[in-house]
């Protein structure tokens, strides 16, 4: 077992965790000791959710092993069952308690409770959290779904349910509210939204709908695919995320639906085409940028890069095991070798070799950034507080790629300020310390360099004479022209600072470099 500072993902539980706090009516009964009860961690203060997630913990100790650690569950289940109601029941457990073999489903079916109890089989050495998630919902779905005894008559409006949104999700209920949206611009009703708010009872109405929409595969592609081969319902590949894939999910919804859209009225809200087009947008063109991520998000992202914003991808990977054949035909288009691994110290060498202008990733990437001194943007789970705004910030559908657009550029934006800033730091109008100029007043005297204070003192006390400003041989001041003329005066200062304080009575190229090296230090 490797032991790391970081993880991309948890075990497979926290998977199941995330389906039972998304849904309504449903409680997790999970065998763990004591330690792994973090479910309100993660759910009240990352996610910032206004209720405690539906988890019951047995919690036993040391001790307890020498004894009856099924009895413990069996407990456990009972009084989560007398205490919450729940219309169905998970019961499973965590990494630790799955050493001891209680087998919490059939200790469970023995206690005949009077609502549907779900065993959920997570090996947590071998699976993780996406995996735990996408393997919950299906058990729900495949229990809970009811198969209709007659075919579905279709109403005048087409109908389909939109799956894979949980809790804890990046950007997950603003997505869900975009798609809400274009779906019912092009004419098609919801019949259901699982897991995130929906019911056990929710979830045996499932088939009354003629097609499923699949947001997140990572989650509710196996889900789907149970309900294409048993209910009859099939299911869109097409990720709505940037403006041209947004376009081709509508034309995919409209073939399974059987409508004809009105594309103009879903674009309607779209601007981030026309500004990826524009004057204003020129010199992002060729940035190169690494993108990493869960497989749907970092796939979509790496294709937004380069196709609309004209960015060069030079680095594409992925967590997702599961999707490693995806994320390796994708890597294939932009000719970059894929880089599969959840090692973090694999991605942040990745990256350094890579040397991009921005990185795209999870907040694991934005720390790796930092550290580079890279802009970055999180495109992906695992996120971190401020990845949850109180905003609408979704990611899918035309608002999604406004959103993309602002999300992306801004970092590059900054960084240029940030260059331009450093460029005039020393410069005798924009200096730290000088006043802002529409505020007016009196102005404020530049200060002088430290260097070239230290210096003229010294050489005041010892010779008045020493503090002149040495000489520019010809090939020095040649070489000075060849500098954009808005750091000029800039270069030439700390270039007669260095040769004062190096008592250089004659400045040429080779003095002009060695102050250009000495200052950028």
């Amino acid at each position: 077992m490797q032991l790391t500072l970081w993880t991309y993902e948890g075990p497979p539980h926290v998977g199941a965790m995330r389906i039972a706090t998304a849904m309504r009516g449903v409680h997790y009964v999970l065998h763990a000791p004591q330690g792994d009860t973090y479910a309100d961690l993660l759910f009240t203060m990352i996610e910032r959710s206004n209720k405690r997630p539906p988890v019951t913990y047995t919690t036993f100790q040391a001790r307890d092993l020498g004894g009856d650690t099924a009895q413990l569950f069996k407990d456990a289940a009972r009084d989560a069952y007398a205490r919450f109601q729940p219309q169905a029941m998970l019961v499973g457990a965590s990494c630790t308690a799955e050493l001891i073999q209680d087998d919490p489903g059939g200790l469970t079916q023995a206690l005949a409770l009077p609502v549907p109890v779900i065993p959920l089989e997570l090996p947590a050495y071998q699976k993780k959290e996406n995996w735990g998630a996408a393997e919950t919902f299906y058990q729900l779905v495949r229990h809970l779904a009811v198969k209709p005894t007659e075919p579905r008559v279709k109403g005048n409006q087409p109908r389909c349910n939109i799956l894979g949104p949980t809790a804890l999700g990046f950007r997950h209920r603003d997505d869900v509210r975009e798609i809400r949206q274009l779906l019912a611009l092009i004419g098609v009703a919801v019949n259901v939204v699982a897991p995130l708010d929906a019911s056990p009872a929710d979830l045996a109405r499932l088939a009354d709908a003629d097609f499923n929409v699949v947001l997140y595969p990572e989650v509710a592609h196996q889900a789907a695919g149970w309900m294409t081969r048993n209910l009859g319902l099939p299911a869109t590949k097409t990720i709505p995320i940037g403006a041209p894939a947004t376009r081709e999910f509508i034309r995919e919804v409209a073939t399974l639906a059987g409508i004809d859209p009105d594309m103009a009225a879903a674009e309607a809200q779209s601007r981030s085409p026309w500004y990826a087009k524009s004057v204003d947008s020129n010199y992002l063109t060729g940035k190169r940028v690494f993108v990493f991520g869960d497989a749907t998000h970092a796939i979509a992202a790496a294709r937004v890069a380069a196709r609309e914003f004209g960015f060069k991808v030079v680095g594409l990977g992925s967590y997702s095991r599961e999707f490693a054949r995806d994320v390796r035909e994708a890597a294939a288009l932009y000719g970059v070798e894929p880089l599969i691994s959840d090692d973090y110290l694999e991605v942040e060498a990745a990256i350094a070799a890579a040397g991009p202008e921005l990185v795209l990733g999870t907040q694991m990437e934005r720390h790796i950034a930092k550290r580079l001194g890279l802009p970055c943007a999180v495109i992906s789970a695992p996120v971190h507080v401020q990845d949850f705004p109180a905003r609408y910030s979704p990611q899918m559908g035309f608002e999604g790629a406004n959103v993309l657009f602002d999300t992306w550029v801004h970092p590059l934006m900054m960084g240029l300020e940030e260059h331009l800033i450093g460029m005039f730091r020393g410069d005798f109008e924009f200096h730290e310390d000088a006043a802002p100029s529409h505020l007016g007043g009196p102005a404020i005297q530049a200060p002088t360099a430290p260097a070239l204070i230290e210096v003229q003192t010294q050489h005041n006390e010892e010779s008045p004479a020493a503090a002149i400003p040495a000489a520019w041989a010809p090939d020095a001041e040649k070489e000075l022209r060849k500098i954009p003329f808005f750091v000029r005066g800039k270069a030439r200062r700390n270039t007669e600072a260095y040769a004062l304080s190096m008592s250089v009575p004659v400045i040429t190229v080779e003095t002009l470099y060695d102050a250009k090296a000495h200052f950028s230090r």
